[in-house]
């Protein structure tokens, strides 16, 4: 059994606490409201985002931070990515040396362009960060629908220790120490299901979902690659495994907004109406901007920026895509790169 704190109570953070607290661990779950966190501790249900699914007996409630790191053996980080920085700059001065922290959390900073585990070690850099990822819809996992996920570290014990911890008959975890290609994997998918949303917004079919997710999932280890990540990386958990479920489910906040993009709606609509963190968004001006900077061809990505943030209407960026130069599907230039 350990202590461990769960920092963010969003849909997936609650998830998480829920699933830890099941396998016997002791769960404290913060909140940066008080009064979100007193509402948790009052009904045992987190109503915005888990309806009618209720929090263990040993679940812990605070807005304290101190009181949540001080005493955790680990401490899994979940809050929204634009936060990932000032919560661990806050965090910061409770942590002890060689502290393991776990970030759930998906996306890029905004500006640097940085993953989040290097944030977090920005901010504390005497902790070792684990990080996780994967097909994981809290509304899922925190009905013990079978589930797997993948948790990467440099060193291979430490990923063990939390895969022991986090592992039960019904979520599987496997280990990888390409954290680089884990976590871009994670957050360049929201691109691409963002996409596959319009997509379903303009009422078009299977066959162009099948192609957009196909060639994004090229467009995504192709960065990576260049970045220096592993390219095997992007053909698992956390590359196609995360594509298919954001791209194809209505769980997904990035496909919900896309198809609201697509019936019309601008990009600013869209998040309000979905009313949670559309990381997509965000995350697509940061691939665009790595992918000029390291000279990667990332098409699909370039034309949902025109349609993010130039206001291009969505079928002239799908017509833009349909009538580029023909290609060779696995031709390689001499960088070893997919053209």
């Amino acid at each position: 059994m350990a202590n461990i704190s769960v920092i963010g109570s969003g849909g997936w953070g609650s998830a998480v606490a829920i699933m830890l607290a099941k396998n016997g661990h002791r769960v404290t779950l913060w909140s940066y409201l008080k009064e979100e966190s007193e509402d948790l501790k009052k009904y045992r249900e987190n109503k915005p985002f888990l309806p009618g699914v209720k929090f263990p007996d040993g679940v812990r409630f605070t807005s304290e931070l101190s009181e949540c790191c001080q005493d955790a053996d680990v401490i899994v980080t979940a809050t929204p990515s634009h936060a990932i920085r000032t919560t661990a700059k806050n965090m910061s001065g409770f942590i002890k040396d060689g502290q393991i922290i776990v970030n759930i959390s998906k996306g890029l900073e905004e500006g640097t362009h940085s993953t989040l585990s290097k944030v977090i070690k920005e901010e504390i850099p005497n902790c070792e960060v684990v990080v996780m990822s994967g097909p994981s819809h809290a509304e899922e996992v925190s009905r013990d629908i079978p589930t797997t996920n993948v948790v990467a570290c440099e060193n291979c014990e430490t990923a063990k220790i939390i895969q022991d911890i986090f592992m039960n008959p019904n979520f599987r975890v496997y280990t990888n120490t390409d954290v680089l290609g884990v976590e871009l994997g994670g957050s360049l998918k929201n691109v691409i299901a963002l996409c596959a949303g319009i997509v379903d917004g303009m009422g078009l079919g299977d066959n162009t979902k099948a192609a957009l997710m196909t060639r994004g999932l090229v467009e995504m280890s192709r960065l990576g690659v260049a970045l220096g990540a592993k390219h095997e990386t992007f053909n698992g958990l956390s590359g196609v495994g995360d594509l298919i479920v954001t791209c194809t489910s209505m769980h997904s906040r990035n496909r919900r907004a896309g198809i609201l993009i697509g019936q019309g709606k601008t990009p600013e609509q869209a998040r309000d109406e979905v009313k949670m963190v559309v990381e997509g968004i965000k995350t697509c001006r940061a691939a665009k901007e790595l992918a000029d900077s390291a000279g990667v061809e990332m098409p699909i990505v370039n034309e949902a920026y025109k349609v993010l943030f130039e206001g291009m209407a969505p079928g002239m960026a799908l017509k833009n895509l349909m009538g580029r130069d023909k290609k060779h599907e696995t031709e390689m230039d001499f960088l070893g790169t997919v053209k």
